[in-house]
């Protein structure tokens, strides 16, 4: 992984020519060549290409990059924080991939380019499991950034039995049935990998089996380029296809694919493995190296908020029940939460600390994660009840562009103070927010991606420091009240 070629910010250009490497990516029982060209991924690939063009525009270049030592323009995603102005000048970048992209790619580059912060600041530790390892992963991350690659992730096994243990059955995860003296020989499956088809490379560092004894084999931490030899990528049905002309706006933007990943004795050289066999750490490492990237996730979802917010408010002046009562409740709602996750999340960025790393972090935010997860389908339910039937009707653009139907469009089908094309261009964009498959699977999204949700609040109880006020509260009842 040298750096001396190394050009530095993305470009939309490169980014369409980077994605037509030989990657196999299967799509409805067909290969596909190249994916960019190919009409399921076009609109997708165009919006990252636009996000990726936006680092050059002379008004954004500062905010978006900064120079780095080798003297290429670097993303602040990729950025190393030191200190809280750094920290601060990284989280205006993700603000603004977020808001270029209204809230809506979960895996925005900037998400796992945080990750890839992380896995850099815990390169100690994995240096103390096994030499060299920690290296590897300074290494990665210095070439991820200076070739500003977008990463995706593959952290869940295959839902085949979850009654069953993979130490029974070894094809229930992925691992490693071999080293070789030029790197480990992976075999199983991954899920579920959003962003494979665009995505530069993947990072590994989940197993569901890490800490049990005699789990070793499944225990690996490593990146994949998506093109490599025996990497096989099935994507899902795609969200995005106009199909009788009615439009798409957000799903045929931002519909950023999920996958399942298959390693048919995949080949990873030693340079990209990060941790090897040792589970413990693993779990360890796991909080440490989302540092970063949890607080990318929220921003994103603050502005998902804001996305609600607006639509359904636009939606209800359309149709004239804003001054309603039950509906300004409603909208005060999608307010609340809003404002809720804009707080959480600048007190996040004031709990900044120094890591052992030797990097500075944002504050513990898992609470607000699950949070998140909790009220995502409330928000929706909000758009679906101030919309109603509207949602369900509206007519396509071949609809407005009938001279027979049109009047009637105009007549029957405008809304208040709207004409009949943009309130129906209001309403396709409610839809593709909380009806249709794109919106069923961003919410599914918002409610999975942080893990699960009972689980990840057994842990927030048990590491939740109650000592102060507990202690108080003994000494309250140890005397007659």
């Amino acid at each position: 992984m040298q750096i001396a070629d190394a050009v530095g910010a993305m470009t939309g250009e490169r980014f369409r020519d980077s994605l037509d490497d030989g990657r196999e990516i299967w799509l409805a029982g067909e290969r596909v060549g190249n994916v960019a060209a190919h009409p399921a991924f076009r609109g997708t690939v165009e919006e990252f290409a636009r996000l990726y063009d936006r680092q050059h525009d002379p008004e954004l270049r500062d905010e978006l990059t900064y120079v780095s030592d080798t003297g290429n323009r670097v993303s602040w995603s990729y950025h190393l924080p030191k200190n809280e102005d750094d920290l601060r000048r990284k989280y205006d970048n993700t603000r603004s991939w977020m808001r270029a992209s209204f809230g809506q790619l979960g895996r925005a580059p900037d998400f796992m380019a945080n990750v890839a912060v992380g896995l850099h600041d815990f390169r100690n530790e994995l240096n103390a499991s096994r030499e060299g390892f920690g290296d590897h992963a300074a290494a990665y991350h210095r070439w991820a950034a200076e070739n500003d690659l977008a990463l995706t992730h593959a952290l869940g096994d295959p839902q085949i039995d979850r009654s069953a243990s993979p130490l029974d059955d070894p094809d229930l995860a992925l691992r490693v049935v071999k080293e070789t003296d030029n790197g480990v020989v992976l075999r199983g499956a991954k899920q579920l990998a959003t962003l494979a088809p665009f995505a530069h490379e993947v990072l590994v560092y989940l197993n569901g089996v890490s800490a049990q004894r005699g789990a070793e084999e499944f225990v690996v931490w490593f990146a994949l380029p998506m093109n490599a030899p025996g990497l096989r990528i099935l994507c899902r049905e795609p969200l995005s296809d106009p199909g009788h002309g009615h439009s798409h706006p957000f799903a045929g933007r931002f519909d950023e694919q999920d996958a399942m990943l298959f390693f048919d004795d995949v080949e990873v050289p030693w340079e990209r493995v990060f941790l090897l066999g040792d589970g413990l750490l693993a779990l360890k490492g796991l909080s440490r190296i989302n540092a970063w990237s949890n607080q990318s996730t929220h921003i994103r979802f603050h502005e998902r908020l804001r996305t609600f917010a607006a639509v359904g408010s636009m939606v209800a002046e359309s149709i004239g029940v804003d001054g309603f009562r039950g509906i300004q409740e409603d909208l005060g709602e999608l307010v609340s939460y809003a404002e809720t996750a804009r707080l959480a999340i600048t007190g996040a960025e004031r709990d900044g600390y120094g890591t052992p790393g030797g990097l500075y972090a944002p504050g513990d935010s898992y609470g607000l994660g699950y949070w998140s997860a909790q009220i995502s389908s409330r928000v929706a339910e909000i758009v679906r009840r101030i919309g109603a039937s509207g949602i369900l009707m509206q007519p396509s653009e071949a609809d407005l562009a009938s001279p027979e139907l049109r009047p009637l469009l105009d007549t029957y089908m405008r809304g208040k103070d709207i004409g009949v094309a943009e309130k129906s261009r209001l309403f396709r964009v409610a839809w593709d927010l909380v009806c249709d498959g794109f919106g069923q699977r961003q919410e599914l999204y918002e409610y999975l991606h942080r893990g699960d949700l009972a689980a990840g609040r057994i842990r927030l109880y048990k590491r939740y420091d109650r000592s102060e006020v507990e202690n108080r509260l003994r000494e309250l009842i140890a005397k007659p009240l």
